[in-house]
């Protein structure tokens, strides 16, 4: 889930940063006094002079340019790995497509929702985004959790686990959406809808029986998923259309820092 989130435009809620697509903005000169150059400005008397022994700039060197770090935002990485793999499950769950379309699941949800998001949540460390680094690191070892669980011990797995397993991420989910409230509404509003379907998926395998594979209370909660995936989808639109354009196009509504 989740660009720089922290921003508007590189990730949901401020402004842009330095991409490739952003311009770089020439730095302060290093040099800006040449000694070789006719008619230039004598330090004020009384001036501190270089110590004795320290290096000059060689005569008739260029001005150099300190220039800032190039960094793309691994927010739009991250969103759209949970987005698809959200999407892919929420399916199943809703029951629109049949279950043994899992191993496509479990495909991108290593791959892509991941390990894909895992990294992104690395990058987001790199970044100094806290908010973005915990939620794209948590929810990628999500997806690696899930595909271990399924893959390597279905036979180890009740529906009581389950519930437990899905509404222990739900109350994480819910402390990051109430810090969501200060990026924007659009990542705000994905935490929530994730909130709701992770608890009410946990409250629908509480009262799963063994002879059922669904009930009613888990094709809501893959409604709810779906929802959360379309959201998803649109923040992680909006963070890599807004910087490539440079202005805002999709707006995430960025909420205001107390």
């Amino acid at each position: 889930m989740l660009s720089n989130i922290d921003s508007d435009v590189g990730a949901p809620g401020g402004p842009a940063e330095l991409s490739l697509f952003t311009p770089l903005q020439g730095g302060a000169r290093l040099s800006t006094h040449d000694p070789t150059q006719v008619g230039s400005q004598r330090a004020p008397v009384g001036s501190q002079q270089a110590p004795v022994g320290s290096q000059q700039a060689p005569v008739g060197s260029q001005p150099q340019k300190q220039l800032p770090p190039v960094s793309a935002d691994p927010a739009t990485l991250g969103l759209s790995g949970f987005a698809l793999t959200t999407f892919f499950l929420s399916m199943i769950n809703a029951n629109l497509i049949s279950e043994a379309s899992i191993g496509i699941v479990l495909a991108v949800a290593i791959a892509y929702g991941g390990l894909a998001q895992l990294f992104a949540g690395m990058w987001e460390f790199r970044t100094g985004n806290t908010f973005g680094a915990a939620a794209f690191s948590s929810y990628g070892a999500f997806w690696i959790s899930y595909f271990v669980l399924v893959v390597a011990f279905p036979s180890k797995i009740t529906q009581s686990g389950i519930a437990l397993y899905l509404i222990g991420w739900g109350i994480f989910t819910g402390y990051m959406w109430i810090a969501s409230l200060r990026v924007s509404v659009a990542v705000s509003l994905v935490f929530l809808f994730l909130t709701a379907t992770f608890v009410v998926l946990g409250l629908g395998h509480t009262s799963l029986t063994a002879a059922q594979t669904t009930n009613t209370t888990i094709k809501i909660g893959g409604y709810l998923g779906l929802i959360t995936a379309f959201v998803a989808a649109y923040t992680a639109a909006a963070v890599v259309t807004n910087q490539t354009f440079g202005r805002t196009v999709l707006p995430v509504k960025p909420l205001a820092r107390v």
